[in-house]
C-alpha cells in the first residue's frame, strides 16, 4: 500500500513529466510551464522529505504542521485564478479594442472607395 509520501512523490514526478510532454507538443508556453513546474518540484520534494512540512509548521507558528500544504495550495490556486482573471480582461479589452479599430478601418474603406457604407450584418444570416 501506498503511503502519502510515496504518493505525492510519485504524483510530482508525473506532473512534471506531464508538463514536459504538453511543452514538447506546444500545447503549454514558457511562464505557464515554469509555474507548474515549481507545483510539481513541490509536490514532488514535500513527498520524498515529509520532515520539510513539519520544519515549516515549527518556524511558521502553525500548530498542526499538516494543514499548511492545503493552505498553501488554496492560497496558490487563488492566486493563480486572479491571475487567469487579470489576463482574460486584459484580452477582452484588447479584442474589443481590435473591433473598434476594424469597423473604423472597414468604414473608412467603404468611403474611400465611393461606395456607401454597408449595412451591419450578423455572421449567422451570412451561413
Amino acid at each position: 500500500m501506498l503511503t502519502g509520501q510515496i504518493t505525492s512523490a510519485i504524483l510530482g514526478a508525473v506532473l512534471a513529466g506531464a508538463i514536459l510532454f504538453l511543452v514538447r507538443r506546444d500545447h503549454l508556453h514558457g511562464p505557464y510551464a515554469v509555474w507548474w513546474f515549481a507545483v510539481a518540484a513541490a509536490t514532488f520534494v514535500l513527498g520524498v522529505f515529509p520532515g520539510v512540512v513539519v520544519w515549516l509548521g515549527h518556524v511558521t507558528g502553525i500548530g498542526y504542521a499538516p494543514v499548511l500544504p492545503i493552505i498553501i495550495g488554496l492560497s496558490l490556486v487563488l492566486i493563480r485564478l486572479l491571475k487567469l482573471d487579470i489576463d482574460r480582461s486584459k484580452q477582452e479589452r484588447q479584442i474589443r479594442r481590435l473591433t473598434q479599430k476594424l469597423a473604423i478601418l472597414e468604414e473608412e474603406l467603404d468611403r474611400a472607395g465611393g461606395r456607401p457604407a454597408r449595412e451591419p450584418r450578423d455572421e449567422d444570416d451570412a451561413a
